[in-house]
């Protein structure tokens, strides 16, 4: 569904690549945390994923479709197959809640009596089937959050990647966001979140992708956490060895003495 396959990417000027040799698949209906501190290059590579920009080297497919022969034309329909949700929500303010969702529909031509049909549906997906009517800054900020996760499912996406989503919110209503993304998941969409909330991270258990310095330094494939420091990433990736009852049997004809036994080292778990 998404693949970076060694993707390096440097600005103008710039000696050192915002983008290091980033490898990363992500399959069909996965649910996604990208997780790093500012300046560790999780915009750039949203930016890759939407072709704002492009890699200087390294390939990138997404849904099936390979950039490398992705002409400038088709970049809109490209786009149309990403929902987005934007960390500054781009919510035009001097339209409603309805207005804001039926949007993007009107500009691929959709007919209005199919965005009569769809437009509902959404608002009631992201409970504010009763706020259609309202304008964005009469709502508060995490219904405004719901708005843009709306817009941005009104097409049905088979991608939706979201922007620091609960960047400005309260832990409660950022917990409902997450939620409502888990939901949308559960419908089949794959998912993609970029944040710095390392208690939804802890909280949601899912894949956990860390980014330090433009490289990959951990990619925890199920009940991750939010690591920054490379160490315990690449702990983390590692299940703990089972350990198993003690045997006296077994441990008298080992040559394991109990002397040995307490002399050896003990090992440190990083939690």
């Amino acid at each position: 569904m998404i693949l970076l396959d060694n993707v390096t990417k440097y600005y103008p000027h710039e000696t050192k690549p915002v983008l290091d040799n980033i490898t990363v698949h992500i399959q069909p209906k996965e649910f996604v945390f990208l997780v790093g501190a500012s300046g560790a290059g999780k915009s750039s590579l949203i930016k890759m994923l939407t072709r704002e920009e492009k890699p200087n080297s390294g390939k990138i497919m997404v849904g099936g479709i390979d950039y490398d022969y992705l002409k400038k034309r088709h970049i809109p329909h490209l786009r149309r197959r990403l929902g987005v949700v934007f960390q500054d929500l781009k919510l035009l303010p001097n339209r409603t809640v309805y207005e804001n969702v039926a949007f993007p529909l009107e500009i691929v031509g959709v007919s209005n009596s199919e965005i009569r049909r769809t437009v509902p549906k959404v608002l009631e997906l992201v409970g504010l089937a009763d706020k259609g009517d309202k304008f964005p800054d009469s709502l508060s900020g995490g219904q405004r959050q719901r708005v843009a996760i709306a817009r941005s499912m009104a097409r049905q996406p088979k991608i939706l990647i979201a922007d620091e989503p609960t960047g400005n919110l309260d832990p409660k209503i950022s917990e409902g966001i997450m939620r409502l993304l888990e939901e949308i998941n559960n419908f089949g969409t794959t998912i993609l979140v970029t944040t710095h909330d390392s208690n939804i991270v802890n909280q949601m258990r899912r894949r956990v992708i860390t980014i330090s310095d433009g490289k990959i330094i951990g990619d925890q494939k199920s009940n991750g956490h939010y690591y920054l420091d490379a160490e315990r990433a690449n702990i983390a990736k590692r299940p703990l060895a089972k350990q198993a009852a003690p045997d006296s049997k077994k441990a008298s004809t080992s040559g394991i003495t109990q002397k040995t036994a307490r002399s050896a080292p003990k090992r440190r778990i990083i939690q």
